[in-house]
């Protein structure tokens, strides 16, 4: 509807990820260096975090475009299934057979290993939403690594998931999976010229022939109103292109994002995008905290009153630049 009216080719603000048009902020590429890293120094597992509409699917698809014939991939991007689902999914993207039974996958899934590293090659699996897999599917995917002989090292994991992965991660039963973590990377979100930087790359992407459809103005309070999350700076964008298009503004100012962000609620909520959402809750349940905080210390007084006082770091260090070591975890 906007598009010929902003000299637009397509919307440049579409949710779907398109593979054609990654934007890579710094952290983004530090995240792929690090993921790529983790593959090329036969890490077992990693753990990579990011926030809600931070873009780490988006990484891990350029990741996997990115990869040489080499290396056999297995990405699980629903990791919400029962054990002889999930060992069916692995065995049909390896090519592996799967009749049901756990001992026999266990044993050809261990020769695929030392074929590949006959071979030369690696497998690289890659379980997406990580977040919300059960303790017990988490520690059959660490006793995947156990199937490799000494001295392969061709099987490399990647955890990744939103920041409630390492709580999960922290249960009692995962310390034997938390030691085997060799690289840990968290992928944040955008500053405020990343995000400038942003929304000129999908106009530009989308053929725009000025980039002033945005007021510096409009792009800070993007920013500030998104902090940084790409899909929230894709749909606060998107629908101020559209009320722009409707209120016949060809330059987008910070009042129409106003405007926008106001309109982007569902029917009784009180604030309209998530991160406004998560910071009411998160005042919310610190004025609870407040609260009961203050109830405690009153009764502290009220009893006061009424009772009688009575190794190879060096190696890594001389290889990678200083600033990816604090990622390591040994």
């Amino acid at each position: 509807m906007y598009t010929k009216y902003y000299g637009l080719t397509r919307k440049p603000f579409a949710l779907t990820p398109d593979p054609s048009a990654v934007f890579m902020s710094d952290t983004h590429q530090e995240g792929l260096a690090i993921l790529k890293y983790g593959i090329l120094s036969k890490k077992c597992f990693l753990v990579l975090t990011a926030d809600v509409g931070s873009g780490k699917t988006t990484l891990l698809q350029a990741l996997v475009s990115s990869l040489e014939q080499d290396v056999h991939v297995c990405l699980l991007n629903n990791p919400i299934l029962y054990r002889d689902e999930f060992f069916s999914y692995i065995a049909k993207k390896l090519g592996l057979q799967w009749n049901g039974n756990k001992a026999m996958f266990l044993i050809e899934f261990a020769e695929f290993l030392k074929k590949c590293f006959r071979a030369g090659e690696r497998v690289l699996f890659i379980v997406d939403e990580a977040h919300v897999l059960p303790v017990d599917l988490l520690e059959e995917i660490r006793l995947l690594s156990n199937l490799e002989e000494k001295g392969q090292d061709v099987l490399s994991i990647f955890l990744v998931g939103q920041p409630e992965l390492n709580e999960r991660m922290s249960d009692d039963r995962l310390l034997p999976l938390r030691q085997r973590i060799g690289i840990r990377f968290h992928l944040s979100r955008f500053t405020l010229d990343e995000t400038r930087q942003y929304i000129l790359f999908r106009l530009r992407h989308a053929g725009a022939r000025h980039f002033n459809i945005f007021s510096e103005e409009a792009i800070a309070l993007i920013h500030e109103m998104s902090q940084g999350t790409p899909r929230l700076i894709n749909i606060i964008c998107d629908h101020a292109l559209l009320t722009g298009f409707a209120e016949n503004k060809p330059v987008i100012d910070a009042e129409l994002i106003q405007e926008s962000v106001d309109d982007l609620h569902f029917p009784g909520e009180e604030t309209p995008l998530p991160v406004a959402r998560q910071n009411k809750r998160n005042s919310g349940r610190l004025a609870i905290v407040l609260g009961l905080t203050a109830v405690s210390l009153g009764l502290v007084a009220f009893l006061l009153e009424i009772l009688p006082m009575t190794r190879e770091y060096s190696l890594l260090g001389r290889i990678l630049p200083e600033q990816w070591l604090r990622y390591l975890h040994f």
